[in-house]
């Protein structure tokens, strides 16, 4: 199976099945000296691991992750960085009796057809589970960003027609609450539309947006590789991703170009704009303002509510999927997406080092 690899020069590989022994990335073309610890990358997979809510699967799993090379004494060393999660709550046997039936809205169907064999213990790695790799690598990158001043925020803006008050958005409020919400009055009222989706056997979608400040300008390059591209591939990587928007998005269909067109001006000897409807990104390349994103999520397809199918015998049959699933992917994929992001930008970071020759000349005069 090809397509385990993000990142040109900062570049990760991940690995290891939902019921498998563990699962892991392997981060290679960080940076030596960046001061790194297990308990950095704990901090994000503690906010994607299962069971932290009425509203999530009750998997239990630490996802407590183990450096396993390229640090020593505290630091990266420019080695390529392993790291591994254990899986410790697998129940592969809540999977048997649906081993031979394409459930609706999973890959089952398509990996069957494509390989002629797939792992049916929580769809292998189309589970969400894959992206712990991806979350604890984007730890990394996160943090290399830090140290750059860049900071990348995301959060729910909507939980299915449940969406946040811009005027009360409050980005304190965000991890207060089970779907990482800047708005207490909607994460109340998500709460109850939930537990009205699960009486009925039922999930829900919804959507995460993500903002980015202190980005250096620069970042991307013109044609196939530019920025607001490469994050859209990024983003979309992400299994239950629908869509993505950047900066005015689809509203952008609706506006003239007078409306859209993001006007310059100077304050204080520096170029800025009066809005942002580019999100940050013009050109491909990143103009020096704030990125905006935002990604739509689709219900998980996992519910107990009867569906019609097929299965690998081409007989039509009904299906109810009993197990341990959540009745919204969103909150847990929230961190998912700051780590994507994190990864694109810091890939890219390292390509624009090499774009002028004063650039290169401060490096190595």
């Amino acid at each position: 199976m090809a397509g385990s690899n993000f990142g040109d020069l900062f570049k990760i590989s991940t690995w290891g099945e939902s019921h498998g022994k563990a699962l892991g990335v392997v981060v290679d073309g960080c940076p030596a000296g960046l001061e790194l610890t297990e308990e950095d990358i704990q901090i994000d997979l503690n906010k994607r691991k299962p069971g932290q809510s009425s509203f999530a699967t009750p998997r239990k799993e630490s996802d407590q992750v183990e450096i396993l090379s390229g640090v020593f004494e505290g630091k990266t060393t420019g080695t390529p960085i392993s790291l591994v999660i254990f899986n410790q709550d697998q129940r592969s046997k809540d999977y048997s009796n649906i081993k031979d039936v394409y459930r609706p809205g999973h890959s089952d169907f398509v990996y069957d057809n494509k390989y002629g064999f797939r792992d049916y213990r929580g769809s292998g790695r189309a589970s969400g589970r894959e992206t712990s790799g991806r979350v604890a690598a984007g730890a990394i990158a996160k943090k290399l960003l830090a140290s750059l001043g860049v900071e990348i925020t995301a959060y729910t803006s909507s939980v299915g027609p449940i969406s946040i008050n811009r005027d009360k958005f409050d980005k304190s409020e965000i991890l207060k609450n089970p779907f990482y919400m800047p708005d207490v009055d909607a994460s109340k009222e998500a709460e109850q539309y939930l537990i009205d989706i699960m009486k009925d056997q039922n999930s829900s979608g919804g959507t995460i947006e993500c903002i980015v400040n202190n980005v250096p300008k620069g970042l991307g390059e013109p044609v196939f590789d530019k920025c607001d591209a490469l994050l859209a591939k990024a983003i979309m990587s992400i299994g239950a991703v629908k869509a993505v928007e950047i900066g005015s998005g689809t509203n952008a269909s609706k506006m003239t170009g007078f409306e859209h067109n993001d006007f310059y001006d100077i304050e204080s000897d520096n170029v800025v704009k009066q809005t942002n409807n580019a999100g940050g990104i013009v050109g491909g390349i990143t103009d020096g303002s704030q990125i905006f994103l935002k990604a739509t999520i689709k219900p998980t397809p996992s519910i107990e509510k009867t569906q019609p199918t097929i299965n690998s015998f081409g007989e039509k049959i009904d299906i109810n999927i009993h197990g341990r699933h959540d009745p919204i992917i969103v909150p847990r994929a929230v961190v998912v997406v700051e780590a994507m992001v994190a990864l694109t930008l810091v890939d890219l970071l390292l390509k624009s080092m090499t774009s002028r020759m004063d650039l290169i000349k401060k490096v190595f005069n």
